[in-house]
């Protein structure tokens, strides 16, 4: 082959190469909490987001509702309203929720800040019926980790808007599934158990993965044992498996998670598995990492009167992990994402469980909710605010750095950012060839100053927005940035 002939067939082939690897994002969110876009990066990092705690959303002093049953948040924001599901239970004199008494219980807010119990009138306890129980006692124990789901695809029947999932006979047998029309009249969708003799003593989480286009469950798994043929774990530690079904019927066997990067394996007490309701191609993950510690001494928690029997040598905090396959949870960050606060309740065994849900609660903030002093008097739910996509974000500092993305292609016409600078920072967007060289029109110097801190801002270069000539055509993108984080970009129809 003379050289010309061979350049140009080199030349044509590498085109075509990365027209067939360049990842096809469409007009969806794309938010920086893994580096699955990214190629390479000089002189900026990935940077974990930092959670900042509100106002307590709730406490717990009711016989039905107290510092020892109140567990297992799920919270679903359903139109104006929004749902949070806990376990509730009857204290025993061993310190412990007496068993058979588990019930879910119910609150509910107009903003996701204020938060009320309402007396629903549903269930009696102790011959009443004011309270807030939706689900009551019964003999499968089902609201030992009742999980909710609000399913309000189109053509799913109305009764079946709302579906859940509980422990069957125990904890340790299996899970039930549930459905309801309004999340708050339950009930049981078939008398089959689910994963009989799994080891699911801990929130078990349901979804439905548009991804995948199927349900899945986020389940309580063992790295050995803790399973039909194998029922006892011999020194394992907790981790997370999961399950899918296309009809909430049939369900898969069970299949443990991977985790990618580097790091001692944990105990991983929940998972709280959920898509983000921006970017529903992308599971977060806020599971309670329990370490075995101690820093209260016993005789110190005694006299908060703590519930002794429910203490174990043992400490958590909440980390953030994402999957974009559905089956390898990605560990970008090994730091806590939430970490125990400064009281001193928050630094023992079960405290720090980040709620099944995260939801919007204004414009440019979003919440989720994070139990904590459990078994003291104090115990209680607390919302956390993130900004808006802020779980991370790629930052450089004053010195500037940069982020070229691996190739891909849009179908949005204008490109959108969500990001934040300090008064001396800015981003610059280039657009680049397969090859990595800038577009005409596109270099960092035709691109208009981005400064200043917005959710959706739209990029120009020299005043022009509209990349329809580039759409469904590879390229990269540069991005020059000097003190200033980028959370999220998407091309916008």
């Amino acid at each position: 082959m003379k050289p010309l002939l061979c350049l140009t067939f080199l030349a044509a082939l590498s085109h075509s190469f990365a027209a067939d690897t360049a990842t096809d994002i469409g007009d969806r969110l794309e938010i920086f909490v893994d580096s699955a876009l990214i190629d390479t990066m000089e002189g900026a990092t990935l940077q974990l987001g930092q959670p900042r705690p509100e106002e307590i959303s709730m406490t717990f002093d009711k016989p039905w509702d107290n510092c020892i049953s109140a567990a297992y948040m799920t919270v679903i924001k359903d139109g104006g309203t929004y749902c949070l599901y806990y376990r509730g239970g009857t204290k025993a004199e061993n310190g412990i929720i007496k068993a058979g008494t588990e019930v879910t219980c119910y609150a509910e807010s107009q903003d996701g800040k204020t938060w009320v119990k309402p007396k629903m009138g549903l269930v009696a306890f102790a011959g009443s019926t004011d309270n807030n129980i939706i689900l009551g006692p019964t003999p499968r124990r089902s609201s030992v980790n009742f999980n909710a789901m609000l399913d309000d695809r189109p053509g799913v029947p109305a009764e079946e808007r709302y579906k859940g999932v509980g422990a069957g006979t125990g904890r340790e047998e299996g899970l039930i599934r549930f459905v309801s029309p309004d999340g708050i009249h339950w009930k049981v969708w078939s008398e089959e158990i689910i994963f009989d003799g799994y080891k699911l003593d801990s929130h078990n989480v349901l979804s439905w993965l548009p991804a995948e286009q199927c349900y899945a469950i986020y389940m309580r798994a063992w790295s050995e044992g803790g399973t039909p043929g194998n029922p006892k774990p011999r020194e394992a530690y907790r981790t997370i498996a999961r399950s899918t079904s296309k009809d909430f019927k049939t369900w898969s066997e069970p299949v443990r998670m991977q985790f990618s990067g580097e790091g001692k394996p944990r105990n991983l007490y929940s998972n709280a598995t959920m898509p983000y309701f921006r970017a529903p191609h992308v599971l977060l993950s806020m599971p309670h990492r329990m370490i075995s510690e101690e820093v209260v001494p016993r005789a110190e928690l005694e006299a908060y009167k703590t519930e002794i029997r429910a203490i174990a040598n043992s400490i958590g905090d909440v980390m953030l992990m994402s999957t974009r396959d559905g089956t390898t949870y990605d560990r970008t960050f090994m730091d806590a994402f939430v970490r125990p606060g400064t009281e001193r309740g928050a630094w023992h065994a079960r405290s720090l469980f980040a709620s099944m849900g995260i939801v919007p609660t204004g414009d440019a903030e979003m919440s989720f909710y994070v139990s904590t002093n459990y078994a003291i008097p104090s115990h209680q739910i607390r919302r956390y605010s993130l900004r808006t996509d802020g779980f991370a974000s790629i930052h450089a500092s004053y010195n500037g750095g940069t982020v070229t993305t691996k190739p891909i292609k849009f179908s949005g016409e204008k490109l959108v950012l969500n990001y934040w600078t300090s008064a001396a920072g800015r981003i610059q967007v280039e657009i680049l060839d397969e090859a990595g060289k800038p577009l005409p029109g596109y270099a960092a110097g035709d691109c208009d100053k981005i400064i200043g801190n917005e959710i959706k801002r739209t990029v120009t270069w020299k005043g022009k927005d509209n990349l329809h000539e580039l759409m469904g055509r590879p390229v990269r993108l540069r991005f020059r940035i000097v003190d200033a984080d980028l959370y999220s970009l998407r091309f916008e129809r």
